[in-house]
């Protein structure tokens, strides 16, 4: 069974999914989810799973704080999900396998700032006829990685960014655990 550490900001819908999927595979395990945010609500939800959680500032992201307790759950796979961080090289080059996920259709809409209601909200004003997903491998670069995924949705009906968001989280529901089972199966 592989090591999944996750790295999220805030809410963790996305955590939740892939927690819950990977108890139901044998492929996989979440073992910790690390976040920036000490009142996270994924916090909780890590806790509900009984899953350790890494609290942690900006500084010792950057420092080494964050990497030397990596290496105590010897990741097989990191997973950003719905974190807000830019993630350092110094990590990358210890785990190069890192896998995102961006709320819409990069790279359209990627880069410093853009994330959650920021990328949707831009959607909508830009009156876009559709948007979607993007899973990719991260580099040095915000959302500039290799793209491993891509799933677009029709959003000519909607009228508000949260209404946009809501289609998004759907996609990001279905389809995020089922491609990080595929990377893991994959020979990375």
């Amino acid at each position: 069974m592989k090591n999944i550490v996750l790295f999220a900001s805030g809410n963790g819908s996305n955590a939740e999914e892939i927690i819950r999927y990977f108890k139901k595979n044998n492929q996989g395990t979440v073992v910790a989810i690390f976040s920036n945010k000490p009142d996270a609500k994924v916090l909780d939800r890590a806790k509900n799973h009984n899953i350790l959680s890494v609290v942690f500032n900006k500084a010792q992201l950057n420092e080494g704080f964050v990497l030397e307790k990596l290496h105590q759950f010897q990741p097989d796979l990191i997973v950003l999900a719905g974190f807000l961080l830019k993630f350092p090289e110094s990590i990358l080059k210890e785990y190069p396998k890192v896998i995102n996920i961006h709320p819409a259709l990069l790279p359209k809409y990627g880069g410093k700032g853009m994330y959650g209601m920021n990328v949707h909200q831009a959607v909508l004003e830009n009156n876009e006829k559709e948007t979607g997903i993007t899973i990719h491998y991260v580099n040095e670069h915000y959302d500039e990685g290799e793209f491993i995924f891509q799933k677009a949705v029709n959003i000519e009906d909607c009228k508000s960014a949260e209404e946009i968001a809501h289609k998004i989280h759907e996609l990001e529901h279905q389809y995020f655990p089922e491609i990080i089972s595929e990377v893991l199966n994959s020979n990375f």
